[in-house]
């Protein structure tokens, strides 16, 4: 999904910042700017006691006046605070003609810039922002990462700052920097500066400059299972490895919200497969992982579900065996589990299913030649993978081989996700589906299940115009 705004921080230092209005909310403005070291004007017949007191200590500029175009002359920066629609309006339109930024308050359609809520452990900022439309959020977004960033963070990041310069010269290549810092950061040194211990840490973080050396760059591999869609249902422990990795190779299953959650300057290689069009091909990518690696990288192999249920996460580890290279192996919702839950079929209930098998709908060999008898039998929920384009086979297949023709079918289509559709029928009716906007990735659910759907079915995503043509996958 596109980005509303660009996020950038400004700096104004010293620059003239206009605010028309001398009302709280402009109040609040205008400490916000003479914070961040704006000089200040403002205008307006009619001011609080603390603006006016403000002004009477010299902090901002005050004109009482009605606001004027000739007020906006050498502005860098322009806030709208009035309650007269009119005149917020007016110097928004003419801010825009003259490519001043210009924040409305309360109407982000009038904006070319919009302000957040600040988490402020100066020198590091976090700004949280709704795009406009829920300040609310946002501040309730802002107060939750309050007690997630200690007030220390500020102190940190001001003793980095001063050896930034020295870490420079000692460590020639961007990847041996990053790892010495990724040491520092999260280490004993962060923990002194934490508990207060300011110069025990820079101490210890002289000393950790002193003593280090080029280091030999040892590579890993990380399989990480990235679910089913949805990136609320990663592992906290996949989370921390897609952002360390330097380099994330993926999958076409790998949803992009997944993807937004890894490091911007991370490389990344699509190796993603679907039938007779593969971009690369499973060898070339099992040695690919291990050559990364084996240059020292981190490198994330991202996987759509579990990497070793249909995820082919066994031959690349047998490669990366060969040739000597570390790897950690990170499981994930597989499809089955995902898909299942939020379309509300449990795979398994002791009135309907007493067993569950997965399978695939496309072997290697390009057929689907199953044990069709081990597969139909009673009491059991039968997961495909892969199936869709085989379907009619499929049906056809489990009913010749006992199946009752109204026996209920599940197709979910990128379950999990905001994009998630769920269509049902039976063996008979599936036999003959035939709706060219159904594909991959679509699951597969055959089993008495599936009646149950109707009853427990509880994520029904509603998607925005915008939603409809911005597909996570």
């Amino acid at each position: 999904m596109a980005m509303d705004f660009l996020p950038i921080y400004l700096d104004i230092k010293l620059r003239r910042c206009l605010v028309v209005g001398g009302g709280e909310v402009a109040q609040r403005k205008i400490k916000l700017l003479l914070e961040a070291g704006g000089c200040v004007t403002v205008v307006s017949p009619v001011i609080t006691a603390e603006v006016d007191k403000l002004a009477k200590n010299q902090s901002v500029s005050l004109i009482r006046a009605t606001f004027e175009e000739a007020h906006m002359d050498d502005a860098r920066l322009v806030i709208a605070a009035t309650d007269d629609v009119e005149v917020n309006a007016r110097v928004s339109r003419l801010a825009q003609e003259s490519g001043i930024p210009v924040n409305v308050v309360d109407a982000p359609e009038l904006c070319s810039f919009i302000m957040p809520s600040i988490i402020d452990r100066s020198p590091v900022l976090v700004a949280v922002s709704s795009g406009g439309s829920s300040p609310v959020l946002a501040r309730l977004l802002r107060a939750r990462l309050e007690t997630l960033i200690p007030a220390s963070y500020g102190r940190l990041a001001a003793l980095v700052k001063g050896f930034r310069e020295t870490v420079k010269k000692r460590f020639q290549d961007t990847l041996s920097k990053r790892r010495f810092w990724e040491k520092i950061l999260q280490g004993p040194i962060a923990e002194m500066m934490f508990s207060g211990r300011e110069k025990e840490a820079r101490d210890a973080l002289e000393g950790a400059l002193h003593e280090a050396q080029t280091p030999v760059q040892h590579g890993e591999v990380y399989l990480v299972g990235a679910g089913p869609g949805d990136p609320d249902l990663l592992t906290f422990r996949a989370l921390r490895l897609i952002q360390q990795a330097d380099v994330i190779v993926y999958d076409r299953l790998v949803a992009k919200a997944v993807l937004e959650l890894a490091r911007r300057d991370a490389e990344r290689i699509y190796v993603g497969k679907e039938q007779s069009n593969h971009a690369m091909r499973q060898e070339q990518i099992n040695e690919l992982l291990a050559e990364l690696a084996l240059k020292g990288k981190r490198v994330l192999r991202l996987k759509g579900g579990d990497p070793f249920i249909f995820g082919r996460g066994g031959e690349e580890i047998d490669t990366l065996m060969e040739k000597g290279v570390s790897f950690q192996v990170v499981p994930g919702i597989t499809a089955a589990a995902g898909c299942a839950a939020y379309a509300g079929i449990p795979l398994t209930h002791r009135d309907y299913a007493q067993s569950v098998v997965f399978a695939t709908g496309h072997l290697k060999d390009h057929t689907i030649n199953l044990n069709w008898q081990a597969l139909a039998q009673p009491g059991q929920t039968i997961v495909f993978y892969m199936g869709l384009n085989g379907l009619p086979q499929i049906c056809r297949q489990l009913q010749q081989h006992g199946m009752d023709g109204h026996t209920p079918v599940a197709l979910i289509q990128q379950g999990t996700t905001i994009k998630q559709q769920v269509h049902t029928g039976t063996l008979a009716d599936m036999e003959h589906f035939d709706d060219p906007d159904i594909k991959p990735p679509t699951l597969i659910i055959v089993g008495e299940v599936v009646r149950l759907r109707e009853k427990f079915s509880w994520f029904e995503p509603v998607l925005s115009d915008q939603e409809r043509g911005n597909s996570m996958f």
